[in-house]
């Protein structure tokens, strides 16, 4: 329910935007047919269903909306239905439906009040409904819902209140027993015994009754009225004969009517009726209250329910009996008679009650207090004509209550408080109507104070004790004046009182004294200033004679109310005049006399005895507090009340008034009445020093109150430290403490010295004396406890200012001249000590949050603009304090590095003219301004370092308030220091060590933040004034045109007259609709604001729109709109309009989240930009905009965006290479790229940071939403992305984690100690978690991006290096100290985050441990990545024993069994490293099967040997990577069943056109298939692929020869497989469908042709050969349109151009090359190009095959890792035994044909080709030879090819480099592998020549090409097992590559898997410089030049 009503106060707010949501309300609330055709059984549910639309129609009655009226109505018409019980649910309870009607019923009056026409409906239906009711009184439900009418009657027809009234005196029609009638003789009016109380027959004259009624009434005082026993028997009889039903019965009745008559006007002659009816009630009501308990047969709760349940029957008929009277004729003669006949018998029950026996029941209570507002009503009616009358008799009846009431001063019951109010109204009304009765009446009760008992036969302890009449009538007397607050009704009763308490008997003490005492105080608290004069000089007078007899023996004798009235009342009252009197001269005139009475009463009691003096003056401190809580001290004082404030903190301190300076034990005694119960003086003042506080804790509160408005104790500008005469005058000449006491002197400086910490010793203070001492200890104390109080803020106006400040008053001492050094020590000290105070009170506030934590910064923010403000002081010492404490605010509270205030005071300051100026003094000026200028640099570059963002805001924020100031521009001294300042990820001078500007990612939020066009990925070097002054302009500009909009729109009175709009602001604002109507008029600027929002709303879920669509959105129309809105949120909270709250918060919220939808670096650049000019304008937005920020954050790791896109599509390179070289299914890439948003990421954590920077120490709600952040960010398990561009931006996320959980030693996130330990844990398992994949690289092709990612990472470590363990949680064995504070304590348990765990802290060590190697390692790989070139050669090789890396291997295995696998691939090399994961993997085998990396760790070679049962786990292991599956198809695992068995499962998973690469390798696996197992999954292949079947056709007849260097030695082996080859080939063919067959008869048919070729032009001589081509191609026809190129199965054949073929130059071959029209299989088949093949005969091909499958996987792995690295790894297919079809490079010619046509080396034919050097066409082509050279550098490092002369070397149209014929490769070479080029690659004269323009390499270019290199081989690395099992797969095929030497140990040395990274780059380096010129390189083209002819 509660829920409901929360949304139906939400819809009725906004009824037409939340239709939907009421009309599902009103679905839930069952139907208007179901309701009227009978009593259907309701739901709880749609009870409540009711109750909501109720309230909605109480709180917007008229709204539009017809079904919830319309269901309402129904519901209330069908109310008599629901008399049945079947209509409620089963659990329904009569207080169920009691609580249902009750709510129902004031829904119901509510929404009447509201709406005329619901009003109308309802009355149309209430008649009935209660007359239906009425008729079913018997049933239970029905009486319930009459209870409710009791409280909420609707509104009903006027002709309905007869019929109502009259059915209810009809169906209860309960007579009183005539018996009852019959006894009751006293009552003066009694009817017939027979006659019934409804009829109006028997009912006397109103004349009579009157008359009789005060006949009868007696005179209380005199005890007239006798309740004795005569017919009692009989009253008790009848009374005791009426049942309870009956009573109820009669309340009900009275009740309902009271309630009609206040709705409607009945017929006079029923009126009358009910009238006479409830008369008789009352007159029979003195007749039961006098019946006396014991009398009542029932006793118990039963007496105590009929007693209760008859006064409630009492109390309706009185109630009853005004409204009937008050509805009469009030001119009419016999109205009046009425009236007075009511008042005499209201005031006769009223009188009944007060002797009733039942006084005390509340009900009695409440009969009376009825009884006397129907005699207040009857004194105001009729203008008061009764008014005379009835005081007469009123006044006795106020005389009895107060006889009869408590006289405790707390409460005197509640009918005395009936009676207090009805004097209060009748007193009111009779001074303006009738005063001299009203007169009379008070000075009766006044003067009866003073009437004297008979006191000649009692003691005088009985003449002490005042009567309680007395007592109570001063109460009255008093609370009465209070109440109706009238100085002349005042002036009668003070002078009385004032008399009685100098002559009469209340001059001396007891308890009359102390009541009139009381009642003074209250009547001069009124504020009237003669009865104030009067009563402020007698309680004064009062107080300062109980000092008289101080001391004395008199005083030993004392009667405790005399020492009550010292320590009680007086105080009491001169407090309750403090806090009433409101006039500003009474309380300065009552201060004055306070502080006057203070240092009277100090004297005094020092004179007498000093141990006295706390008692008498502790209990004025209260009141002096109070009357000093308005006095601002900062403002000039008269001496002579400074003087006062002096004396006053002296006595204080000499009396140990004081609260405590030294925080100590809870004091042991609260309060001190005795004046000898303290010790000494020579110890009370080190005691009020140290602590325990002696006297009543309210004293220690008011001490600290009077501090705040005490000015400083500085008399004298000239010579503050008075004479030694005027400080001796504060004490009494004979007082042991005089100037002569030095033993008292010592004790006082003792004290001193202990209140100032020790800062000055006593020997240093010799040269004060005892006075001075007390003097300079009372100032302690007053500046001290100035900050302990309340932090130091003065009473003061509204605002906060510096002069608020107490370091103010303290600084005040300092100023004097000639001061004694001694003196001045103490005074310094003083300072020094209040300023401890200060911080150690905002310390203990920085977990406040709400209101107290917006005071703590509020003061802290005053207490720093003072300091600043005080810097400009003129003495010097002065200036270097303020200095001193500036900086240690500064360093203890960074937050207030961005407080505008004090930022605002810095910069003013600085170029504001210091104040003394006015004084000729150069020097001092200069010195000044220096000052400033120093502290405003550090200000700023200490606030740059730790939140960039916030503080560039800042700066334009002030910079923007300038430019409202008028100033042009800011002063030459603001312009010099911030156009020194500098941020960048350049080298920074301004700070050092681990700042948070040096966190990259806060540094990309800077350059954001600053408003800069800075690419984030670039290096750049931001001046902070350059940047901030055109952002500022910009900031400006766009609040300028709002505020511009906004006036012109109220000029002219809205859009209807409004010229043109400047189409920069982007205004489409929205035209009303004609014939809409505007309920609400709003304002213009209202309307205004509402067409802006909109528009901007609109636009921004546009760009939104945009991007979730997959479009651009543009950068400056998106910036431009949202710097707009933002100046437009700006505007409105600079204006004090509430008015739409929600628009602007839904724009704010867009503002927000908009950046994040995008996620693009672009728009978080606009959202860091803006966010922060929202935090830095509005600082109250701040937590605004960062909980829509988490939201957004959180949002977008729901979303699995950017740094949370844990797909593993986004995982960069391991997507990529899945599933040649990386395990795992291939998947599609995702449409947007995720870098990008990763990159978006990266900006907005900084960001995040930044702002945790500026709110970590004062804001607990800013933190609470930053550790939701984190908790929600660090949820496990772990989605974050893997792709390795994330590194950076992932440990920087971490790192503000740990961060965070820094907080937990602040203080502001003590109490969270659990949760963020936890959190710790997460971040560490999650950090740990990163390292749980092999290391990855990816290159953006900027050094920036990557260097600031190694800084990150760099950054995590240190943070790491440098965190603290709390030693102070942990015992020796890393158990937590506090009880479940700690997870300390977690030992041999199951832990949340890590599970099962032994020692928390020692595993905790040791996971740090394992963090910080990991993360170090990987910062040098990322340094490497970084600069590739750089000059350090081992720096990243840890000196790390065995027994470590045994203990990091299982710590990592415990964490996660990858971490372990991932610990060995990144040191491959290390024997105990491995060795310890291969024992962990072996003993854990169950438990990570579905980790591939695991399989080379239990699959080896050995295991094969061993049969290992380990291999049984094989059948449940997750597949690997085809290349690692190639690896155990070698003969080393033997075919091993359950090894092959996993291969073929591996490959069977993948699709076969991914396998399809392998080809090669998988028919070469046939050699060792002796199983068969292979060629059972390549059939199964071939059945479900074409494709694969063809290309396996194809490599199967190619393997058909056997090259000439191993036939003589083919084995038998060998020749198995050879005749193995056709076999395969038949059973795939005869597999075919017959679809498939035909494919593959047409698909070889027509190349066989076409390759046929060439064996047909060997005989024909060279000049025909062209042409023979010709002939033969045109012989060949297309059969089909779905043939395509063996060596390129997506592009599909069209056609081949008859012209194309041309014969090429080869020895005793034919090669030929053809053109075909091909076509993109997947794209537009209309879009036909050309594609070259060469056909070979007699050549085997297989070799190429085997080079460009792994220039293919290392173009692959470049484009994976984002190098900018050119291969190209041509088509190459054997077809048959020395046949084979290799594709053409396209637009390419070789080095050679370049050459024929010119002289000149390749620099002069780039030049011929792509214009002059510099151009951009030249350089462009540069660019690409660079990375194809580079790309071919690293390839040729790998696979060593030779022959490299200029004819297999081609160049295409740009300029890129192609190698071609791979026909010498690993260990052979041209020559009889004599090995000529011993380069890695080549690089001849002319290419440095476009690599290294300087010849020296020494060139940018060159350094270029050599980082690529580097990257190249770094990045090749990383998969060297892939590529090694490839080649390696190919050992057996009879390759001339493989024909000598140990090419595959050859091939991994060349990878040098034992190097590190930077050893590994500096290899390559080695290999660059090597290749650089080469001698044999030149040689070698010079021999291919001679022998060849090839152009050199």
């Amino acid at each position: 329910m509660e829920s409901l009503v929360e949304l139906c106060d939400l819809i009725a707010k906004n009824p037409t935007q939340f239709s939907e949501k009421i009309a599902w309300i009103c679905h839930r609330c069952p139907q208007p047919e179901s309701m009227l055709m009978g009593s259907p059984k309701v739901p709880r549910s749609q009870l409540n269903a009711i109750l909501a639309v109720a309230r909605f129609l109480s709180k917007c009655p008229n709204n539009d909306l017809e079904t919830p009226k319309s269901i309402f109505l129904a519901f209330y018409r069908s109310i008599p239905a629901s008399f049945n019980p079947a209509f409620w649910p089963q659990s329904f309870s009569n207080e169920s439906i009691s609580l249902f009607f009750n709510d129902f019923l004031n829904y119901t009056c509510k929404a009447a009040e509201l709406s005329p026409d619901i009003a109308t409906d309802i009355a149309g239906f209430t008649g009935e409904i209660v007359l239906q009711t009425i008729m079913k009184a018997d049933s239970r439900i029905s009486r319930v819902f009459l209870n409710a009418l009791c409280l909420n009657f609707p509104p009903i027809l006027p002709d309905d209140g007869d019929r109502l009234v009259s059915a209810l005196l009809d169906r209860y029609g309960i007579a009183v027993p005539n018996s009852v009638r019959e006894g009751i003789s006293t009552t003066p009016d009694a009817v017939s015994a027979h006659s019934s109380p409804l009829n109006v027959n028997h009912y006397q004259s109103p004349g009579n009754e009157a008359s009789i009624a005060w006949k009868s009434s007696v005179d209380l005082l005199d005890g007239s009225i006798v309740f004795n026993d005569g017919g009692d028997k009989r009253d008790l009889t009848s009374f005791q004969e009426e049942s309870v039903e009956i009573l109820e019965n009669q309340e009900l009745v009275f009740k309902l009517i009271g309630q009609i008559l206040d709705k409607v006007v009945i017929d006079p002659k029923i009126l009358e009726q009910v009238r006479v009816f409830v008369k008789d009630q009352l007159q029979l009501m003195r007749a039961f209250l006098k019946i006396r308990k014991r009398d009542w047969t029932e006793q118990g709760q039963l007496l105590k329910d009929r007693i209760n349940i008859k006064l409630s029957v009492y109390q309706a008929s009185a109630r009853l009996l005004i409204k009937t009277l008050s509805s009469l004729d009030t001119d009419a003669k016999s109205s009046k008679r009425l009236w007075l006949g009511a008042l005499a018998l209201l005031i006769e029950a009223a009188e009944a009650c007060l002797f009733s026996v039942w006084r005390k029941l509340r009900a009695c209570e409440e009969l009376f207090g009825s009884l006397l507002v129907g005699i207040s009503k009857a004194a105001v009616t009729r203008g008061g004509q009764l008014l005379r009358l009835l005081l007469i008799h009123f006044k006795r009846l106020v005389l009895v209550s107060c006889a009869q009431a408590d006289t405790s001063a707390s409460s005197q019951g509640a009918m005395f408080e009936s009676v207090l109010k009805t004097c209060c109204d009748i007193v009111e009304f009779g001074w303006t109507k009738d005063r001299c009765p009203v007169d009379t009446f008070i000075m009766g009760l006044a003067t009866s104070i003073r009437e004297r008992n008979d006191y000649e036969e009692v003691d005088e302890k009985e003449k002490r004790a005042a009567p309680a009449v007395q007592l109570n009538v001063i109460h009255l007397l008093a609370e009465m004046n209070v109440a109706v607050n009238n100085p002349e009704v005042i002036d009668m009763i003070l002078p009385l009182f004032i008399e009685s308490l100098e002559e009469g008997d209340a001059s001396t003490p007891g308890l009359l004294r102390l009541r009139l005492l009381d009642a003074v105080s209250r009547m001069a608290s009124l504020g009237f200033e003669k009865s104030y004069r009067e009563a402020i000089v007698l309680m004064i007078r009062s107080y300062l004679s109980k000092l008289s007899t101080l001391g004395s023996a008199e005083s030993r004798t004392q009667v405790p109310e005399a020492t009550a009235e010292r320590v009680e009342t007086l105080p009491a009252g001169f407090l309750l005049i403090a806090k009433g009197i409101t006039s500003n001269q009474l309380r300065s005139d009552y201060r004055h006399r306070l502080l006057s009475l203070c240092s009277d009463v100090g004297l005094a009691a020092e004179s007498k005895s000093g141990r006295s003096g706390a008692d008498f003056l502790g209990p004025l401190l209260p009141a002096v507090a109070e009357i000093c809580s308005d006095f601002d001290p900062s403002v000039d004082v008269e001496p002579s009340l400074l003087k006062l404030f002096r004396n006053l903190w002296f006595y204080i301190a000499l009396f140990g008034l004081a609260p405590p300076l030294q925080k100590t034990q809870v004091m042991t005694k609260s309060v001190s009445t005795t004046l000898n119960s303290v010790g000494s003086m020579g110890t009370i003042a080190l005691q009020a020093v140290g602590g325990p506080y002696m006297w009543n804790m309210q004293w220690s509160s008011a001490v600290q109150l009077i501090s705040r408005g005490t000015p400083p104790l500085v008399v004298s500008s000239v010579k503050w430290l008075e004479d030694e005469l005027e400080l001796n005058a504060l004490h009494n000449p004979g007082s042991r403490r005089g100037t002569g006491n030095e033993k008292a002197a010592v004790s006082q400086r003792t004290a001193l010295s202990a209140a100032l910490g020790g800062r000055v010793e006593v020997s240093a203070m010799s040269t004060i004396s005892g006075v001075k001492a007390t003097y300079l200890l009372a100032v302690a104390f007053l500046e001290i406890i100035r900050f302990s109080s309340n932090g130091g803020i003065l009473n003061g106006g509204l605002s906060s200012t510096a002069s608020q400040s107490a370091f103010s008053c303290v600084f005040e001492y300092l100023k004097s001249p000639n001061l004694m050094l001694a003196v001045s020590q103490c005074l310094t000290a003083i300072v020094h000590r209040a300023f401890e105070t200060a911080i150690a009170w905002l310390g203990d506030r920085a977990s406040a949050t709400g209101q107290e934590a917006d005071i703590g910064e509020s003061t802290l923010s005053i207490h720093a603009c003072f300091l600043i403000k005080n810097l400009s002081q003129r003495d010097e010492h002065v200036r270097d304090i303020s200095v001193n404490l500036l900086t240690q605010l500064r360093d203890r509270f960074p937050q207030i590095l961005w407080n505008s205030s004090c930022l605002d005071s810095l910069l003013l300051s600085m170029h504001n003219d210091p104040p003394s100026a006015l004084v000729n003094d150069p020097a001092y000026v200069a010195s000044v301004r220096s000052l400033y200028q120093r502290i405003v640099r550090e200000w700023i570059i200490v606030s740059l370092s730790h939140a960039p963002c916030t503080s560039q805001g800042l700066l334009q924020e002030n910079l923007c308030k300038a430019n409202a100031w008028q100033r042009t521009q800011p002063t030459a001294d603001v312009v010099s220091l911030l156009s020194e300042i500098r941020i960048g990820t350049g080298k920074n001078d301004c700070w050092s060590g681990t700042k948070t500007a040096n966190i990259p990612a806060v540094m990309a939020a800077a350059a954001a933040a600053s408003g800069g066009n800075l690419k984030l990925t670039e290096a750049f070097n931001l001046e902070v004034l350059g940047t901030g002054m055109v952002s500022a302009t910009v900031k400006c500009n766009h609040a300028g045109e709002i505020a511009g909009m906004r006036r012109l729109y109220e000029s002219i009175g809205g859009l209807d007259n409004m010229p043109a709009i400047d189409k920069s602001l982007n205004l489409d604002l929205p035209v009303l609709e004609s014939g809409a109507s505007v309920q609400h008029p709003q304002s213009k600027n209202e309307s205004f604001n509402e067409k802006l929002l909109s528009r901007f709303v609109r636009l921004l879920q546009k760009f939104v729109n945009i991007a979730e669509k997959g479009g651009e959105v543009d950068k400056s129309s998106f910036r431009e709109t949202c710097s707009q809105a933002t100046a437009l949120i700006l505007s409105h909270l600079d204006s004090d309009s509430e008015s739409n709250i929600e628009s602007f918060s839904q724009l704010l919220r867009l503002l927000c989240w908009c950046p994040a939808y995008i996620s693009t670096p672009d728009a978080m650049e606009t959202g860091v930009y803006i966010w922060t000019w929202l935090v830095s304008a509005a600082p109250q937005l701040g937590s605004l905009v960062l909980a829509e920020l988490v939201d957004a954050w959180l949002w977008t790791k729901d979303t699995k965006r950017g740094l949370f896109a844990s797909e593993i599509r986004c995982s960069g390179p391991s997507a990529k290479l899945r599933p040649h070289l990386v395990p795992g299914e291939p998947e599609t890439m995702p449409e947007k790229d995720p870098v990008e948003q990763i990159m978006a990421h990266r900006v907005w954590l900084g960001f995040l940071i930044d702002r945790f920077e500026v709110v970590r120490h004062h804001s607990v709600e800013q933190l609470l939403l930053l550790g939701r952040m984190l908790q929600g960010t660090t949820k496990l398990p772990c989605s974050f992305s893997r792709h390795p561009a994330a590194t950076g931006t992932f440990f920087t996320s971490m790192l503000f984690g740990l961060k965070f959980c820094s907080c937990q030693s602040q203080g502001n996130l003590q109490n969270f100690r659990s949760g963020l330990q936890l959190l710790e844990d997460r971040i560490y398992m999650i950090s740990l978690g990163w390292f749980a994949h092999e290391p990855e690289w990816y290159d953006l092709n900027n050094n920036n991006f990557v260097q600031t990612e190694a800084q990150s990472l760099s950054v995590f470590v240190h943070h790491l290096l440098n965190e603290r363990v709390d030693s102070s949680q942990l015992d020796s064995n890393g158990r937590g100290l506090e009880n479940g504070g700690s997870m300390n304590d977690v030992k041999d348990q199951y832990h949340p985050v890590w599970g099962q765990m032994g020692n928390y802290a020692v595993e905790r060590e040791k996971r740090r441990q394992l963090l910080l190697m990991l993360c170090q390692h990987e910062a040098d790989r990322l340094e490497v990545w970084a600069q590739p070139v750089g000059s350090k050669e081992n720096s990243s090789r840890l000196k790390i024993n065995s027994e470590k890396w045994i203990e990091f291997a299982r710590t990592a295995f415990s964490v996660d069994p990858r971490i372990a696998l991932s610990l060995a691939a990144r040191f491959p090399t290390n024997s105990a490293l491995k060795a310890e994961v291969t024992q962990l993997v072996q003993s854990h085998i169950l438990e990570i099967r579905s980790i591939p990396e695991a399989l080379p760790y239990f699959v080896t070679p050995k295991a094969i040997d061993e049969n290992s049962t380990l291999l049984q786990q094989l059948p449940h292991w997750a597949a690997c990577s085809i290349t690692q599956a190639l690896e155990f198809l070698t003969p080393a695992y033997k075919g091993h069943p359950r090894v092959m068995a996993y291969v073929l499962r591996v490959l069977e998973s993948y699709p076969p056109e991914r396998v399809t690469f392998f080809m090669p390798q998988l028919v070469q696996a046939l050699r060792y298939d002796e199983e068969r197992l292979v060629e059972g999954y390549l059939l199964r292949a071939a059945q479900r692929s074409d494709i694969f079947a063809h290309i396996l056709i194809w490599h199967l007849q190619g393997e058909n020869c056997v090259p000439e260097s191993v036939k003589d030695a083919a084995s038998a082996k060998n020749s198995v497989f050879l005749a193995l080859l056709p076999v395969v080939r038949q059973r795939i063919i005869d597999a075919f469908n017959p679809k498939a067959l035909d494919i593959f008869n047409r698909e070889f048919d027509f190349f066989d042709k076409v390759t046929s070729i060439s064996g047909v032009l060997f005989p024909l001589p060279k000049e025909e050969r062209r042409a023979g081509i010709r002939r033969e191609l045109e012989k060949i026809e297309m059969d089909g349109d779905d043939l395509y190129l063996p060596t390129a199965p997506n592009k599909l054949v069209r056609g081949i151009q008859v012209d194309s073929g041309i014969p090429l130059q080869s020895a005793a071959k034919v090669p030929i090359m053809i053109t075909f029209n091909v076509v993109d299989r997947d794209g537009d088949h209309s879009d036909v190009k050309p594609q070259a093949c060469i056909f070979k005969v007699g050549d085997d091909c297989r070799q190429d095959v085997l080079a460009l499958q792994v220039v293919s996987l290392l173009k692959d792995i470049f484009e994976a890792v984002g190098l900018k690295l050119y291969l190209f790894p041509y088509g190459v297919l054997p077809t048959g035994p020395e046949r084979g079809i290799i594709e053409v490079v396209p637009n390419t010619r070789s080095r050679s044909q370049m050459g024929e046509t010119t002289d000149g080396g390749l620099y002069e034919i780039f030049q011929q080709d792509f214009g002059p050097v510099g151009s951009p066409s030249f350089e462009a082509a540069r660019e690409n030879f660079l990375i194809s050279s580079a790309g071919y550098a690293v390839a040729s490092l790998l696979l060593q090819p030779k022959d490299r002369h200029n004819g297999n070397l081609l160049f295409d149209s740009v300029g890129r480099l192609v190698h071609i014929d791979f026909g010498f490769i690993l260990e052979t070479s041209p020559g009889g592998n004599m090995r000529f080029e011993s380069a890695h690659f080549k690089l001849s004269h002319e290419m440095t020549q476009l690599l290294d323009p300087s010849g020296v390499m020494k060139s940018d270019t060159w350094y270029q090409f050599v980082s690529l290199c580097v990257k190249g081989y770094l990045a090749a690395r990383r998969y060297m097992d892939g590529i090694i099992n490839t080649v390696s797969m190919m050992l057996d095929s009879g390759l001339p590559c493989f024909s000598r030497g140990d090419p595959i140990g050859n091939l991994r040395k060349r990878f040098h898997p034992e190097m590190s990274e930077r050893e590994a780059a500096n290899f390559m380096i080695r290999i660059c410089t090597d290749a650089y010129n080469k001698w044999t390189t030149a040689g070698y083209d010079l021999i291919q030049y001679l022998q060849q002819g090839i152009e050199k």
